[in-house]
């Protein structure tokens, strides 16, 4: 393993700015389904969470029984709404990700969508060139998504790293909560309305509100 650190991206909301349009398409589906929670609300207990996930949380709150396969259907209504609406990303994370790879440094993304969703917001906001699918981890590649650990352990481990190697970039609770259960260094964005910086600290995480920040937190040239 390289003395070289890692740096683990999340995707939605770090890399790309595509939570309102996830979230979005989300909120529209459940009402369908007869649950009406607000975009807002929607955005704050569910970003960073699997399909899945969500799902459980909402059987077990609501008594509802969800049709067969619907994570996977949302997942398709999903991709299909970010594949016609453009999905710009975040300011000033490409000049960040420039700097890594000029400096040589590894890094990866580890997103509760799947793969097949940051190829199409990755595509869609330019930054589709600096990943390849190698670099591309899903929770769907693990037993359990954020806010555990698998995630962040099974990138690490296929990058060839230990966690105590890797830095991790998160905006979600539950990305900075499986981050830090994973023992890794977490730098939080809160750049959203729905980001928690009081509770991110309280976990450990360092916070920062502007990618201009995060060269010197990795310790790179801007």
């Amino acid at each position: 393993m390289t003395s070289v650190g890692l740096t683990i991206f999340d995707c939605d909301g770090v890399l790309v700015d595509s939570e309102l349009v996830c979230n979005r398409v989300l909120a529209a589906d459940l009402a369908g389904l007869g649950l009406e929670i607000g975009l807002e609300d929607c955005m704050a207990r569910f970003v960073g969470k699997s399909m899945p996930t969500v799902q459980a949380e909402l059987e077990a709150e609501a008594g509802l029984s969800f049709p067969a396969g619907w994570p996977e259907a949302v997942r398709a209504r999903t991709i299909a709404t970010l594949e016609r609406e453009p999905v710009p990303a975040v300011p000033g994370v490409r000049r960040v990700i420039e700097s890594l790879k000029a400096a040589g440094r590894p890094y990866c993304v580890a997103s509760s969508g799947r793969v097949e969703k940051m190829r199409a917001t990755l595509g869609s906001s330019g930054l589709k060139p600096f990943f390849a699918d190698r670099v591309l981890f899903s929770s769907t590649m693990v037993a359990r998504g954020k806010p555990a650990p698998d995630l962040f352990l099974h990138a690490a481990a296929e990058m060839g790293f230990g966690p105590e190697a890797c830095t991790v970039i998160e905006d979600s609770l539950p990305g900075v909560q499986g981050a830090t259960a994973a023992g890794m260094r977490v730098l939080a964005y809160c750049g959203a309305a729905y980001a928690d910086p009081d509770t991110y600290r309280a976990l450990g995480a360092v916070v920062f509100t502007g990618m201009g920040e995060l060269p010197g937190l990795l310790g790179i040239a801007a």
